[in-house]
């Protein structure tokens, strides 16, 4: 705790000292017009009408999505012309797609963290993960354990000070919610005792949203679908979370709002009888009496991709019908904002939560993931910008859109990208740093390093601690009716747990990568963008190999927790 404490004390005193050098400056900058200013063209009011400020900030959607994969996108060489998406395909015509857009972890809990704190998770302070640190010999291992506790200083905490309503929408995953209870699997989630339950964590979920910074919240899933108890409610319900997301709106009525709306879909269970041909009445919260009634009709899906040429009668694809399922919920949300007339003073950022390619490790298959960005008339760099941006920023971005200085923020890990989107900048960063499970990653000049270590206590198992922990995971698995990979208990450990050979997240990557469990690796992505060549300890990359450790040592220096003899 005392380590986490002095990084935090340093980082803020970093902060401090650039924000101080930056001060002789300000006459020059106030003559240019902060940033903030040039979101939509607009000069800074002369009237000190609290009324006025509130009108001419803009609203702020943040659509985040659960494992889209790349060619689910039709704006990406993997997915053009593969997909229905009209609505997401105008966010990408008439907005910027940042191609260069990546995570500092690839799994759903601390892409979150970073999206809502711009923090990297590794700083998270919820006792779950600091036990997790202690028992890890001192070491961080970001998985599924990073949470936003009330402590946390939250963008919507940020922008409440703004003058915003806040809200949150859909897949929870990352606001903890002490007390939550999981049903059994065979609950009957009619019965009057699983009512009472499920309506008890609804009001929890909503009682600790409010305490991290949202107004409202709703439509929540504490976790996936087939982690949240009852069989009979493992079940996606898109429309169900986009009626709670046009409410609230409502809602809002004149202030400045940030809707955070998180999707549950294409996360699985993808069959079509649990996700988009699923019964709407079907919720986390229980049976519905009557379905909403918010967007296209259920039947409409699989006609309307007939219709365009994707699909064929009794067989569709049920990844193109959930991306539509996707498409559809922003509609209804872009439809609702033109009806009450703020879709022109409204940013929609779109985004998937990681790549899916190589989900729970920090290969440019997971940590890679491009993201929309869109307002009225488009942004000044263009309908494409390449520049290196990282999800820690995206909470410091909203942050100045919202008039707001970033700088002054101290927790922050990230810079907003707002001058790039304004053509102020070409680049905000030199190099990006991942952390996810028991590996470490930095990606500089189209190179990456990525370091595996484990705690020592974990490599001393013997083959019969091995195997028990091998075991543990599959009858875990087993008894959720889930699919388990790995037998065998002298496989090396994962990136992301200590169980020979992985869990569910990762084994993907198991699969995909040649050198998966070396210790350390390096890539040259300009030739080998898919990372199966390891020219670690290569000769003509010594210099390029010292330079890339040495720049992750010096994210290591400033974070929580050991790593190996980087940082001990």
């Amino acid at each position: 705790m005392n380590e986490i404490i002095r990084n935090h004390t340093t980082r803020g005193r970093l902060k401090r000292s650039a924000k101080k050098a930056t001060l002789a400056m300000m006459p020059l900058l106030m003559l240019a017009g902060g940033s903030q200013n040039k979101v939509f063209g607009t000069e800074p009011l002369a009237t000190g009408s609290e009324e006025l400020k509130k009108q001419n900030k803009p609203n702020i959607v943040f659509f985040i999505t659960d494992d889209m994969e790349r060619y689910m996108f039709n704006c990406l060489p993997e997915g053009k012309g593969k997909n229905l998406t009209p609505n997401l395909d105008r966010l990408t015509r008439e907005g910027t797609v940042l191609m260069g857009q990546h995570v500092s972890s690839a799994v759903c809990t601390p892409s979150r963290f970073s999206c809502l704190t711009g923090q990297y998770a590794s700083r998270a302070e919820n006792d779950g993960f600091l036990k997790d640190t202690k028992r890890m010999d001192g070491e961080t291992v970001v998985q599924w354990n990073s949470w936003v506790t009330p402590k946390t200083n939250t963008i919507a905490k940020l922008l409440k000070k703004q003058g915003y309503t806040t809200g949150f929408f859909g897949k929870n995953h990352v606001v903890e919610a002490p007390g939550w209870q999981k049903l059994p699997l065979e609950t009957e989630p009619t019965s009057k005792d699983a009512v009472k339950v499920l309506k008890r964590n609804a009001e929890l979920i909503a009682k600790y949203m409010k305490k991290c910074g949202f107004d409202y919240a709703g439509g929540n899933y504490y976790d996936n679908p087939s982690y949240l108890g009852p069989e009979k409610l493992r079940y996606h319900n898109v429309d169900w979370v986009t009626e709670k997301g046009i409410q609230f709106i409502d809602k809002a009525k004149n202030d400045p709002f940030f809707l955070y709306y998180a999707t549950t879909v294409p996360h699985g269970p993808t069959a079509e009888e649990h996700a988009w041909k699923a019964d709407r009445r079907i919720t986390s919260e229980g049976i519905l009496d009557k379905a909403p009634n918010v967007q296209p009709s259920m039947e409409s899906i699989g006609q309307r991709l007939i219709d365009a040429g994707l699909a064929k009668e009794g067989d569709i694809p049920e990844n193109k019908a959930n991306v539509l399922w996707i498409d559809d919920a922003l509609g209804a949300l872009m439809q609702k904002l033109e009806k009450e007339g703020k879709l022109d003073n409204t940013i929609i950022f779109f985004f998937n939560d990681h790549g899916q390619y190589a989900k729970g490790s920090v290969y440019e298959g997971g940590v890679s993931s491009p993201s929309v960005i869109w307002k009225k008339g488009g942004f000044e760099c263009g309908s494409v910008h390449e520049a290196l941006v990282s999800n820690i920023d995206f909470a410091p971005t909203i942050y100045e859109m919202a008039g707001g200085d970033s700088e002054e923020v101290n927790e922050f890990d990230g810079v907003s990208f707002l001058p790039i989107l304004n053509g102020e900048k070409d680049k905000i960063h030199e190099s990006l740093y991942f952390e996810m499970g028991f590996s470490r990653g930095v990606l500089k000049d189209n190179h990456k390093y990525i370091a595996l270590r484990y705690p020592q206590y974990a490599m001393d198992w013997d083959m019969k601690k091995r195997q028990q922990k091998l075991d543990d995971w599959n009858n875990f698995r087993i008894a959720n009716k889930l699919k388990y990979h790995f037998t065998d208990p002298s496989l090396p450990f994962s990136h992301l747990m200590l169980i020979p050979g992985g869990g569910d997240a990762e084994f993907p990557s198991t699969q995909r990568y040649k050198h998966y469990y070396e210790a350390d690796q390096l890539y040259d992505l300009n030739r080998d963008p898919k990372e199966q060549h390891n020219v670690y300890n290569n000769k003509k990359y010594k210099a390029k190999q010292e330079e890339l450790k040495e720049e992750l040592i010096k994210y290591l220096n400033n974070l929580p927790g050991i790593f190996g003899e980087l940082k001990e």
